[in-house]
């Protein structure tokens, strides 16, 4: 029998956040929702009825059964230096920050009262804020626990999410080559393109489709780079490495294998 939530309290009610919020009313929460963030947010959080009531994070956690930091993921850190005085025994912690190692690491050694899994949503959108916030957000994407909790699984699983459980340092490995790589990738062409005089003359849906990553500001990316630099420094060598065979190979009919290959890869990942 699942446990019985009565209160949930996320901290930092943005666009993953709300959408939390508002995917686990959907899922049929009959709780409380409180939003911990900075006044603007927390007005606009209500306002749209992503939350039922805000406080600050000293009294949110004194009462909450569950606990959602969707926080930059040096903010989390920060809240897990502070957090736990203020929960009672049991409360459970998770995250949605975009690397793993260094938040579960700090968790690891500030969370003696709650009990702390962490977590990342592989969903986002291009726009921020919670006025951005939707209930389907999560749907159909995997959603990354650090370890197994029956619970927090099948409320995730109403979501329409996929749950996978990966230990922090294999998490942060894999996504720097699915997550973090493309987004240097995208960074790169659109500055090479831009570079090129007259190029974005016959820029066409490629190119567009390409570059449409390097619309990321910098600040979402700075603490994933900080948090990740080993991983995303070994994705970007072995793609190096890739290109540099490519580059080898484009007077040979070898190409032709690699496209195949590549073909048969992204046929894949798009069938899920």
């Amino acid at each position: 029998m699942a446990k019985t939530w009565s209160v949930v309290s996320v901290v930092g009610v943005g666009l993953v956040g709300g959408s939390f919020a508002l995917a686990l009313r959907r899922a049929g929460f009959k709780g409380k929702i409180i939003g911990v963030s900075s006044p603007d947010t927390v007005k606009a959080a209500l306002a749209h009825g992503v939350i039922d009531e805000a406080m600050p994070l000293r009294d949110a956690a004194g009462q909450s059964d569950l606990i959602y930091l969707a926080q930059p993921i040096e903010r989390i850190l920060q809240t897990l230096d502070e957090i736990d005085p203020h929960v009672y025994p049991g409360t459970l912690i998770t995250d949605a920050g975009s690397t793993k190692s260094a938040i579960v690491a700090r968790a690891a050694k500030r969370i003696r009262r709650g009990r702390f899994i962490g977590g990342h949503p592989m969903a986002g959108k291009q726009t921020r804020g919670v006025a951005e916030a939707e209930a389907g957000l999560f749907k159909g994407r995997p959603y990354i626990l650090t370890t197994p909790d029956a619970d927090l699984e099948r409320w995730i699983k109403r979501m329409g999410a996929r749950v996978v459980i990966l230990d922090a340092e294999e998490h942060d490995r894999l996504v720097a080559l699915t997550s973090h790589l493309p987004q240097l990738i995208s960074t790169a062409l659109a500055a090479s393109i831009a570079a090129e005089p007259g190029a974005a003359q016959v820029v066409g849906p490629a190119a567009i489709d390409l570059t449409r990553l390097a619309l990321s500001p910098y600040e979402i990316w700075r603490d994933i780079f900080s948090t990740n630099r080993g991983s995303i420094d070994a994705a970007l060598a072995a793609f190096i490495d890739r290109l540099q065979d490519l580059r080898k190979q484009l007077q040979s009919k070898a190409i032709e294998k690699e496209f195949e290959r590549a073909a048969a890869a992204a046929k894949s990942l798009r069938q899920g």
